[in-house]
């Protein structure tokens, strides 16, 4: 915590001052009762500021005060843009959203017809209208979101651009035409490269596809984040093949909502962890993770099965399913679970699949910060999409005492910024930017639930995103402000 202006000499001048907040600066370091005066989208004191005068004025007393949430791990890709107010991230505190994950973006994209599989989490055809990653960075700065932007380049959008078919491995010269594409995309902000090997459209690529595509990220400080090509029974295999594809590109890698899937993985938690510190001792890696045990993406077949509860969220050909157990539309249709499935096709589903220890000890790892992969198109989304960050500040953290809050605001703000470069952002300290928020520690939680997923949390009082408030908890309203910019990484480029 930096304390430099004290109450003696002149007054000083600021547009907004919070008074008497228990300051939680995003470090990890514990609470410090001080005064925030920002100043034109920027802290410009942290301390006793006994003389300092503002336009606004707010008792912080008894409140926390931290740097606005980083989503490291989300979908909103094109919602950013189409739905700029961005309300379930704001009225939980998000600030700035990471999105292009799991090798899904909405830029660079050119289609030959519908979204392929799991672009189609992203919209329809029609919001994707960004063939050049130079014309989404626009795209955002005409909407003006309310909540920054950090965007990573999926595998599978690059993948779209360059082949007739994606069921199979790419050719050397798609590859060439998916490396400039990334390249443009790197040299106009992008924080790297993502992958979804699990996934049908993905998981025909094989290993020296990805090490080829990855190798432009170094030259720009990338990174590379990947949806594991398995999260089930082979997944320390899938965590040696990221291992190796950071290696070779040597850049930091992320591993994406780190989770044992399925109930035969239950209780290979520490083992899963110990590879990742394995690692760790020879290059850059993390990962994210979202605190529930319940994951959520589009019905995968090979994901069907009655050791664990599977709701349909959303279906295309027949949306009178979305909400139920897939078990009791089987019984219901009279056909088994991958029957029922296939008929089901295309569709959205969330998969009961986690248990809670493991869920516990990967959220708790020191090298984990919290994403909520939300998925806001569908009717009915996970809860994580409105309420993934209380419930670690307010479950986990202060009924479960898993960490402390010092530890939990850290794991959403500054170990994030850190590790996907976003400059001047993640902390409370002078000349950062003024990403702020305000709430109640002891009535913080969340109020989403599988059955009514769609509910603003509890217990944020204030979000201010670059200096502007652009929510308020007494109302749970946004304001008119739209504040959000594209954040670039910051990391200097380096030689190849």
């Amino acid at each position: 915590m930096t304390s430099t202006l004290q109450s003696s000499g002149s007054p000083r001048h600021c547009d907004i001052l919070i008074r008497h907040a228990l300051v939680i600066d995003g470090s990890g370091a514990e609470p410090v009762q001080a005064d925030v005066a920002v100043r034109n989208g920027r802290i410009v004191a942290v301390g006793q500021l006994a003389g300092w005068q503002a336009e606004q004025e707010i008792d912080g007393t008894a409140r926390v005060l931290s740097p606005g949430f980083i989503d490291a791990h989300t979908h909103d890709d094109t919602n950013v843009i189409r739905t700029p107010e961005m309300f379930p991230k704001l009225s939980q505190g998000v600030t700035t959203v990471v999105v292009g994950n799991c090798g899904i973006s909405a830029a660079p994209v050119t289609l030959k017809g519908d979204p392929p599989d799991p672009m189609n989490l992203l919209g329809q055809s029609t919001a994707f209208s960004y063939p050049t990653f130079a014309s989404y960075v626009a795209a955002i700065g005409a909407a003006r979101p309310s909540v920054n932007v950090a965007a990573l380049v999926g595998h599978t959008a690059l993948r779209n651009n360059h082949m007739d078919r994606l069921d199979r491995a790419a050719s050397d010269a798609e590859i060439v035409g998916m490396r400039e594409q990334l390249t443009e995309a790197l040299e106009h902000g992008a924080l790297g490269l993502s992958t979804g090997l699990a996934y049908g459209n993905a998981i025909n690529a094989p290993t020296e596809e990805v090490l080829a595509l990855a190798e432009p990220l170094a030259e720009f400080g990338g990174l590379y984040a990947t949806h594991l090509r398995s999260e089930f029974a082979d997944i320390l295999n899938a965590m040696d093949e990221a291992f190796r594809i950071g290696k070779h590109a040597r850049v930091p890698v992320v591993i994406s909502h780190l989770k044992c899937a399925g109930v035969e993985n239950w209780g290979r938690s520490s083992e899963v962890l110990r590879a990742l510190e394995a690692a760790s001792r020879h290059q850059h890696v993390g990962c994210d993770c979202y605190p529930y045990t319940a994951s959520s993406s589009t019905l995968d077949l090979k994901q069907v099965t009655a050791d664990y509860d599977i709701q349909v969220t959303w279906s295309e050909p027949h949306p009178e399913q979305g909400g139920k157990m897939l078990k009791q539309i089987a019984a219901d249709w009279g056909v088994d679970l991958h029957a029922a499935a296939a008929r089901l096709m295309p569709a959205g589903a969330v998969y009961h699949c986690m248990s809670d220890d493991d869920v516990n000890r990967i959220l708790s790892h020191p090298a984990t910060v919290v994403g909520s992969d939300g998925l806001p198109n569908d009717p009915l989304p996970h809860p994580r999409l409105w309420g993934a960050f209380p419930r670690v500040l307010g479950y986990y953290s202060r009924e479960q005492k898993l960490f402390s809050l010092a530890t939990a605001v850290h794991k959403m703000t500054g170990l994030s910024a850190q590790r996907f470069g976003l400059e001047q952002r993640g902390f409370v300290r002078e000349g950062y930017h003024a990403d702020l928020v305000l709430f109640d520690p002891e009535t913080i939680r969340d109020a989403a639930s599988f059955t009514d997923p769609m509910q603003p949390a509890h217990g944020i009082e204030a979000v201010w995103v670059n200096g502007q408030l652009a929510y308020r908890g007494q109302d749970k309203q946004s304001t008119s402000a739209r504040a959000g910019r594209f954040l670039a990484r910051t990391v200097q480029k380096t030689s190849a």
